[in-house]
């Protein structure tokens, strides 16, 4: 059966704290999760944009939780396995039955679970009402903590988050299982090996069962962060054994029996396929099963992959609303250029169109917006960055010029329709939500697609009303999301609906030399207003005051842009030409202080990330017993004192995810020698594209740039969403 699929074990509900807790440090010269782009805050509300929107998905995971029952069925795939996979679906099936993956088990077999009836979901404000976050945990609880951590070796500054992570019972919770430190972000297996060597003594052991379980979820935590949405089984079992687990088959069923990972079978190439593909001969031999694949992961993404793949279903498979004749789109798209015609047309007949194009493509989705509001529509484009609203709003104002006033008599007193992707979700910004809790609204345009991760674009397919249309546009040569999923090119590679790609290519030198890089070629450009400009360095010292000089003096000279409107952005956080030693470097030049206020001063420069994976530039204002004072895309932002550390950075200086979905006047893409490892096509293709006018390349790769440009690829990313989408949508391809 393809895609086949099916839930399993019970695992307990994901906790806000676990939810905020996802992200754990990476090593310093890789780019890390905490570096997406993102949304201003909503000025003066009493919650944060950020709290808002976990709450809007969180309402929408119990709505996914609820329609997963409907979707129970006994796993018809995986008869011809053997070996390791074999077992692993017979203990999965044990499971299933009520059992322990042993055959000495004894516990009854649960009731038949009775399918759930689809939720009516409630109506919502405009401004859904966020959940208060995490309540500070007792001190009687830190303390508790506090004393254990010490007992064991680790550090004591860690009481706080594990008494958030593991609740009001994490001193017992410690005690009978170390290991439980691992759920901490930023704490490693060997440190909790230390921890529970310290703690348990000579009970301590390799084989202990809660270690392979901890590592296990670990293991998958960490896949997510490197943007995996589920590990292959063999994968998994691979890395069990390189971390010191001795039987990783066992950890793998005992994380399952405990509801610490989910399981799953997709459904691979059918099994005539898979016969030529060895040479055998299928003719006279009876059908066989299709062949499938185990995979393992996290309950949270699982659920998320799943409702994403519903609601596109849902979109793909409904007739889009009679919201104007065929002769009215039709007129619409003749007023239009060729590729803008294009995308009209496939809007028109369809609920769910893509669309791919560079930087001045995104005036095709504004002549759709504008046209459809022409129509009557209530038709809105979400960005993923502020900056990215406010440039396709300038756009939309052009294109909107030219209509008549009086054919939009409707449209005058509706919202903005040019929002952030979070404001849309957390209510901030937008239509709202109709009675139904879905988004009040017939045609959504969300730009910079490749930027949703699977959890947003869950939250997102969700909430439209039946027979909404849905437009995806983004340059797919961009990198992908930060958090887990690769949505847009998994769409793209399953062909389950039109493709639109646009015509019209990126002007100028800067133009021409990132559409080279799109396509493997690092090309020499001709640049006689110096729109580009190559700065060898030999070390990573030079690269650092080259810089510097380029931001502070050369570019606003030479090119006419001043020093607040050049961005540097360099591979990684660390290093001796990462974001921070740079930050520090320009600080220094452009901004210099004691850092009074946490490290920061009036006037710097920073990058706010209000959530995992979203990044706001912004500049200090002040500081006081409320905490930072930030203004942000132009709305004041108030950063507590105790979330100063992890939520704010100089800003001078970002990496590539941090700068992507944003574009300034000057760009300096700074090149150390450490970083010629960490270079791939996407990343130069987003680096170099963040320029408008100037780019200047701080070079000190030499031959690994080119080299990157043609042969490294994105990463690869497990992901379900195409096997998911194949069983849903059966006319796919």
């Amino acid at each position: 059966m393809p895609g086949s699929r099916r839930r399993v074990g019970a695992p307990a509900p994901l906790s806000r704290s676990r939810l905020e807790h996802a992200v754990s440090t990476e090593p310093e010269t890789t780019e890390t999760p905490e570096a997406g782009a993102g949304a201003d805050d909503a000025a003066g509300s009493d919650r944060s944009e950020a709290e808002a929107e976990l709450a809007a998905q969180q309402v929408e995971r119990e709505r996914i939780e609820r329609r997963k029952a409907e979707k129970e069925a006994p796993i018809a795939s995986g008869a011809k396995l053997s070996g390791t996979a074999a077992d692993l679906l017979a203990a999965v099936r044990a499971v299933e039955s009520g059992q322990k993956p042993s055959p000495a088990s004894s516990e009854p077999a649960p009731a038949p679970r009775r399918p759930a009836a689809e939720p009516v979901r409630a109506p919502q404000p405009s401004v859904p009402v966020a959940p208060a976050g995490p309540a500070a945990p007792a001190r009687e609880a830190v303390e508790s903590v506090r004393a254990v951590l010490a007992e064991g070796g680790a550090p004591e500054t860690l009481a706080p988050q594990v008494a958030t992570v593991l609740g009001e019972r994490a001193e017992g919770e410690l005690r009978a299982d170390p290991w439980q430190l691992l759920r901490v972000s930023g704490v490693r297996p060997e440190q909790a090996d230390g921890f529970a060597r310290a703690l348990l003594g000579a009970e301590c052991g390799p084989d202990d069962e809660r270690r392979a379980r901890a590592v296990t979820v670990w293991l998958l935590e960490q896949a997510a962060l490197a943007g995996h949405t589920a590990l292959e089984l063999p994968a998994l079992t691979t890395a069990l054994a390189q971390r010191s687990v001795p039987d990783p088959d066992a950890a793998v069923q005992s994380a399952i029996a405990e509801g610490e990972a989910l399981v799953f079978q997709d459904a691979l190439d059918d099994a005539t396929s898979v016969q030529e593909a060895k040479g055998e001969e299928a003719e006279g031999e009876e059908a066989e099963e299709r062949p499938v694949r185990v995979l393992l992961g996290l309950e949270r993404y699982a659920l998320a992959e799943e409702s994403l793949a519903d609601g596109l279903a849902r979109v793909i498979n409904s007739v889009p609303k009679e919201d104007g004749s065929a002769a009215d789109w039709e007129r619409a798209a003749a007023s239009a250029t060729r590729s803008a015609a294009e995308l009209i047309n496939a809007v028109a007949g369809h609920g769910l169109v893509l669309h791919t194009g560079g930087e001045a493509s995104r005036a095709e989705p504004a002549a759709l917006v504008a046209a459809a509001r022409t129509l009557g529509l209530r038709a809105y484009a979400a960005a993923h960055t502020p900056d990215g609203r406010r440039r396709f709003a300038a756009l939309l104002a052009d294109v909107g010029g030219a209509v008549p006033e009086g054919d939009m008599p409707a449209q005058e007193d509706a919202p903005p329709a040019v929002v952030t992707v979070a404001g849309l979700l957390s209510g901030a910004e937008g239509p709202g939500r109709d009675a139904d809790g879905a988004l009040d609204l017939d045609l959504l345009v969300v730009l910079d697609a490749p930027q949703l991760d699977v959890e947003a674009a869950a939250v997102l397919a969700e909430s439209l009303p039946d027979g909404a249309r849905l437009v995806l546009s983004g340059d797919p040569g961009v990198l992908w999301s930060a958090g887990p999923g690769r949505v847009f090119a998994d769409l793209l590679a399953a062909r389950v609906c039109p493709q639109v790609a646009s015509r019209t290519p990126d002007p100028g030198p800067l133009g021409e030399l990132v559409s080279g890089i799109g396509i493997g070629e690092l090309n020499q450009v001709d640049a006689p207003g110096k729109e580009v400009v190559i700065v060898p360095v030999r070390d990573a010292g030079e690269a650092v005051h080259r810089t510097v000089q380029l931001v502070a003096d050369s570019v606003p000279r030479a090119i006419g842009v001043p020093a607040e409107q050049t961005q540097v952005i360099t591979p990684g956080h660390g290093g001796a030409a990462g974001t921070r030693a740079l930050n520090a470097a320009l600080k220094e030049r452009l901004n210099p202080g004691p850092g009074r206020f946490g490290g920061f001063d009036p006037g710097d420069r920073v990058a706010y990330s209000p959530a995992p994976g979203r990044t706001v530039p912004g500049r200090v204002v002040t500081a006081d017993a409320d905490g930072l004072h930030l203004e942000c895309a132009g709305a004041p932002v108030v950063v507590p004192k105790e979330r100063v550390e992890q939520s704010v950075r100089h800003g001078w200086a970002l990496t590539a995810h941090q700068a992507v979905g944003q574009r300034w006047p000057a760009a300096v893409v700074v090149l150390p020698g450490d970083a010629a490892q960490s270079l791939s096509r996407p990343w130069v293709y987003t680096a170099f594209g963040r320029a408008e006018r100037h780019l200047s390349v701080v070079h000190g790769v030499e031959q690994a740039l080119p080299r990157a440009v043609a042969e490294v690829f994105a990463k690869p990313r497990t992901t379900r969403l195409p096997a998911l989408l194949k069983a849903q949508v059966p006319t796919a391809g």
